[in-house]
């Protein structure tokens, strides 16, 4: 049978149970069972000839659907805190790779065009950064500690404030998916640009690699974890743009939850890197080798946490 043969049997019947589950009323739970079973067992023969399909897609969906009206009124299991982290997140993050390396180019192109055009005009690294950054920063180059902004709050203080304003641009960059993905475009372009311009301020004053060694104790996660936010932004403003197979609010339903699923996981590492950032990074004399083994470390993390461990786990989770 070929898939369109296969769909055009079945498609009618899978609209039917996508009307049960969305009606207002609650559908009864042995229809419920029947349905999980009927759409599993389209499943499995969309997987085993249609592997790659959108129609395998689909039906792995409203399977997940399906599954979920069955047992949401169903006693929370007391290991949910933690697997939510360890299964949910890194599922969802698995789900959003493509729109994450969107994210990241955007955030490269527009680093990259920060970075030639301080190089190129010599104001527009205060037009980017506001005049009284750029003076405090040469101002502490010339005496010495071009990293002082990093010393001059109390560390609690500055946790509290650093966390909640990295949490706030994250889940800005991710509402401004609203924005049918321009917002969050946006978002992350003149973030870029900035961090452009800010390194570029440090490389003609000859301070680039300290600056490096100095930041990135807690930029790694911080812009990781800004970059990541982003996709998921782009993951729920694309279901705007393209809702595929699904009504266009049906779409940006699933999308948004998809999204905010992902923003949540991302609270630790913001918090993470707020206390690097306070406790940390302000020891701006440390032995480079030490900032290279947190630099290194955090990055590690992000690589394992956000990339390697969501494929293994979908791959693990396919093959059962």
């Amino acid at each position: 049978m070929t898939e369109i043969v296969f769909l055009n049997q079945n498609a009618e019947k899978w609209k039917q149970f996508e009307e049960l589950l969305h009606q207002k009323a609650r559908p009864d739970p042995d229809r419920l069972a029947e349905l999980f079973i009927e759409v599993t067992d389209d499943l499995s023969y969309a997987k085993t000839f249609f592997p790659k399909s959108r129609t395998a897609r689909y039906l792995n969906d409203l399977a997940a659907e399906i599954h979920q009206a069955i047992y949401k009124n169903k006693r929370e299991d007391r290991r949910r805190f933690l697997t939510f982290w360890t299964t949910e997140v890194p599922l969802a993050v698995r789900q959003s790779h493509r729109e994450m390396g969107f994210s990241l180019a955007i955030f490269v192109v527009a680093l990259g065009i920060g970075v030639l055009s301080t190089l190129n005009d010599a104001g527009f690294a205060r037009l980017i950064l506001g005049d009284a950054y750029v003076n405090m920063t040469l101002e502490n180059i010339e005496q010495g500690d071009p990293m002082a902004v990093y010393k001059e709050r109390g560390q609690v203080d500055m946790f509290m404030a650093i966390t909640f304003n990295n949490v706030r641009v994250a889940f800005f960059a991710f509402a401004m998916g609203l924005l049918a993905s321009f917002g969050t475009a946006y978002i992350l372009f003149s973030n870029g640009v900035m961090l452009g311009a800010f390194h570029t301020l440090f490389l003609q004053q000859e301070y680039l690699l300290p600056s490096l060694l100095v930041v990135y104790i807690h930029g790694t996660l911080e812009i990781s974890a800004i970059v990541i936010a982003g996709g998921a932004g782009l993951v729920m403003g694309n279901s705007l743009l393209f809702p595929g197979t699904y009504a266009r609010g049906q779409a940006f339903m699933r999308a948004a939850r998809r999204g905010v699923k992902i923003v949540v996981g991302l609270v630790p590492v913001f918090i993470t890197a707020g206390f690097l950032e306070s406790f940390v990074t302000r020891y701006t004399e440390m032995p480079p080798l030490l900032s290279l083994l947190i630099i290194g470390g955090s990055l590690g993390f992000v690589l394992w946490y956000f990339v390697g461990y969501p494929i293994g786990l979908t791959r693990a989770r396919a093959e059962t």
